[in-house]
Formats: structure tokens, sequence, C-alpha cells
């Protein structure tokens, strides 16, 4: 069994994010936007507070559709260095989503396997993001400041 908890998963900043996204976008220019690569792959898990906006090049899985959707991810993103879960806040969906996916990919694959491979929960996750980066195009897809200006 993994000794990974919710406690222990690592936590990364909007700031180092964005700094990897970018760097990832200008030495991957000629792939599409919304697609991920072998350095990086963004899981948005939130449900229907997923409209007003998401990271861009993120994958939308709802924590609602997770359990069916594992065993595809796993495959997806077997060969991905990075993988950000996330959703609003980060607090549950995203922590939880995330634990799930490092324990069913130890169970998959392996525990040395899966540790060649870094999880991480977006730290106060898309609303933390869109404070910053929500009007940054290079960013963020689909942003609606009017959604998110209370939060």
């Amino acid at each position: 069994m993994s000794s990974i908890t919710i406690a222990t998963l690592p936590r990364i900043s909007r700031d180092a994010l964005s700094a990897l996204l970018l760097s990832s976008s200008s030495s991957s220019s000629s792939s599409s936007p919304t697609t991920t690569t072998n350095n990086l792959a963004i899981i948005d898990v939130r449900d229907s507070d997923h409209i007003g906006g998401h990271i861009k090049t993120s994958t939308w899985i709802p924590s609602s559709s997770l359990d069916y959707k594992l065993p595809e991810l796993l495959r997806t993103l077997r060969e991905t260095e990075k993988v950000v879960f996330h959703c609003a806040l980060s607090q549950q969906r995203g922590p939880s989503a995330a634990l799930r996916y490092v324990r069913e990919r130890e169970r998959a694959f392996g525990k040395e396997e899966g540790e060649r491979q870094q999880v991480f929960v977006l730290e106060g996750g898309f609303v933390q993001w869109q404070e910053v980066y929500g009007k940054d195009e290079r960013l963020t897809v689909g942003f609606v400041e009017d959604i998110w200006r209370d939060f």
C-alpha cells in the first residue's frame, strides 16, 4: 500500500505552474495548445463549477466521472513527467483525485514506476489561479471575470 496521503501530496504554486506552462508552450510551439505534452498534464476535476474558464492545456475530468475515467487517464499519462490536479480551491476534490490517481498508478504499474512521475496539487485551485492569471490568454481559456469577481 502507498505511504502517500492527502497531507503529503506535493503542492505546486500558481506561479510555478504558470512558468512550466509558458516554458512548455515555447518549447513545443508546434503542438496544439490543448494537447498534453510528455512534460506536463493538468487535470481539472471541477464539476459544474468548471464554467467561467480553465487553465490552458488542462483536461476536464469532473470528479463525478473520475471512477470510470481513471484507467484511461493512467494509460494516457503513463509517460508524462508531471501531473497537476486541481479543483476550485484544491482542498477536497483535487487532492482526493490526485491521491486516487497516485495509488492506482502504483497498483497498476508498480511502486517504482509510480514514483517516476511527479504528481502535484495546485495550491489554491482555480480560484487563486484566476486571481493572477485569469485574464492572461496565454495561460487561461474562456475566462469570464464576472463569474469569479466575488471569490
